[in-house]
């Protein structure tokens, strides 16, 4: 994803999103332009789940499909940042230490909850969005590409995962079959 220099959204906002995302589900907290909350909706990361969050979003702001509500959000990529895009929002990534030094304000005991985090980020958009930088969708080949990129990191990850486990067996249970490898990484 890329950045814009515009932060117009966050400016003139009447509404502000956070979204703490999640592997099975989400939560999601609209505030006011005075910092109170309007909505909070914790929905399943499935067809559904989205579906009911556009619904309930647009009832509350009909115009957030033209990209006039911006959404923090504690990550600058994956399919939820995607999705979010895709449904004409704008978003702002956040950096996970900023994130945690936003909701350190709002619970500084150290109490940690999806939606204190989905509030935190909401309300953070809301006073400190004007100097932040939103993301931009990116065109169809570079989305695809970042994705096969994303994919094959995940398939070297598993095969280097995959490779110490078999060394660490065969170093417990046939050490000589480990000098008969010089090369762990098979290539054609």
């Amino acid at each position: 994803m890329s950045q814009s220099t515009s932060a117009t959204a966050a400016t003139s906002a009447a509404h502000f999103g956070g979204f703490d995302w999640a592997q099975s589900e989400h939560q999601f907290v609209l505030v006011d332009s005075r910092g109170q909350i309007v909505l909070s909706l914790r929905f399943a990361n499935d067809v559904e789940g989205w579906v009911l969050f556009r619904q309930k979003v647009a009832a509350l702001v009909p115009a957030f499909v033209d990209g006039h509500l911006g959404v923090a959000i504690e990550t600058s990529c994956g399919p939820a940042v995607e999705r979010l895009l895709d449904m004409g929002l704008t978003v702002y990534p956040m950096n996970p230490k900023a994130a945690e030094r936003y909701r350190d304000r709002k619970a500084p005991t150290g109490a940690k909850s999806d939606e204190l985090d989905a509030w935190s980020f909401a309300d953070a958009l809301r006073t400190d969005g004007h100097a932040w930088r939103p993301l931009l969708a990116q065109d169809p080949l570079t989305a695809e590409l970042r994705l096969l990129c994303r994919d094959e990191i995940k398939l070297i990850e598993q095969r280097t995962a995959l490779i110490n486990q078999l060394r660490a067996a065969l170093c417990e249970y046939y050490p000589a079959a480990l000098d008969a490898f010089d090369n762990w990484i098979l290539r054609r």
